[in-house]
């Protein structure tokens, strides 16, 4: 689900969700468009607001037209990316929060199935992200970066499980920051991008030439179609923790991953060979 209108996505977002179900046409009336990211004076985590003129009449429904829109959403997830989202019911509520993004005392935690394994297994990336000047869908992350635009950001991550020799693994993700496609941008920079990224080179080909040589040839079948289906990055938002915005009391959400994902985990469990050299189906017979 698309979490704001953009061209392309004029409807069926959360936001025109969050319209319909409350009835209003606005919370708060702001003059900052996502397409102005880049601007120095822009918030400092990826809290959302967009701007209806870059919508052509028909494009979106009357109500959105009619105002420069911020209906509750305080941060967001890239489309194709699952989990958990906060939306704020109030102004109160969305200041509140979105201070606390601003302050980096959100808990996010990710799950995400990589290509390959990073090295080490756990670490601290802190490298500036800016928009790719050859792709603007895009953003990449290098140090040092001499973009005007390039912001701080800082991600740490960890190796959960490794699959398949190396040709994949499950990393769990903890932001400092919160910019726009951090992780995916950060995953590629580590040269592990995303499995099913393509944006990012998480390729289905690029896939198979890492799991395949690693995995028994009787799976070569088995995981050539199970990666076609991927349509989406592997990533998946599974803790979200802040303070509530009235009582202060510190709430924490989980969310187990949705049956795409944990689909792809299982098949790479089941193809991983064991210490002893066989794979997990022939050792459960053992």
């Amino acid at each position: 689900k698309v979490v704001h209108p953009a061209p392309g996505n004029a409807n069926g977002t959360l936001v025109n969700a969050i319209l319909h179900h409350c009835k209003i046409s606005t919370f708060t009336c702001l003059a900052r468009s996502p397409i102005y990211d880049e601007c120095p004076e822009s918030s400092d985590d990826d809290v959302d607001v967009f701007d209806v003129d870059q919508f052509t009449i028909g494009e979106v429904s009357s109500e959105v037209r009619e105002a420069i829109v911020r209906p509750g959403i305080v941060h967001r997830l890239d489309k194709g990316t699952s989990g958990l989202l906060v939306v704020a019911k109030d102004e109160h509520s969305h200041a509140q929060l979105a201070e606390q993004f601003k302050l980096h005392t959100i808990s996010r935690v990710y799950i995400s199935l990589t290509c390959g394994v990073p090295s080490p297994n756990s670490a601290r990336i802190e490298v500036p992200i800016s928009r790719d000047p050859n792709n603007r869908t895009r953003m990449v992350a290098a140090p040092g970066s001499g973009h005007r635009y390039a912001k701080h950001a800082a991600s740490r991550y960890k190796v959960r499980e490794v699959f398949c020799g190396g040709g994949s693994a499950l990393v769990e993700w903890r932001l400092e920051t919160g910019r726009t496609h951090q992780i995916r941008a950060h995953a590629k920079y580590l040269g592990n991008p995303l499995l099913g990224d393509e944006t990012y080179g998480g390729t289905k080909s690029m896939a198979l030439s890492l799991l395949r040589p690693r995995t028994p040839s009787k799976y070569h079948g088995d995981l050539s179609n199970l990666v076609s289906k991927i349509d989406r990055p592997c990533l998946h938002a599974a803790l979200l923790g802040f303070k509530h915005p009235h009582s202060g009391e510190a709430l924490e959400f989980s969310c187990p991953p949705p049956d795409d994902f944990t689909e792809v985990l299982d098949q790479l469990r089941r193809v991983t060979p064991t210490s002893d050299g066989q794979d997990s189906d022939s050792a459960a017979q053992v």
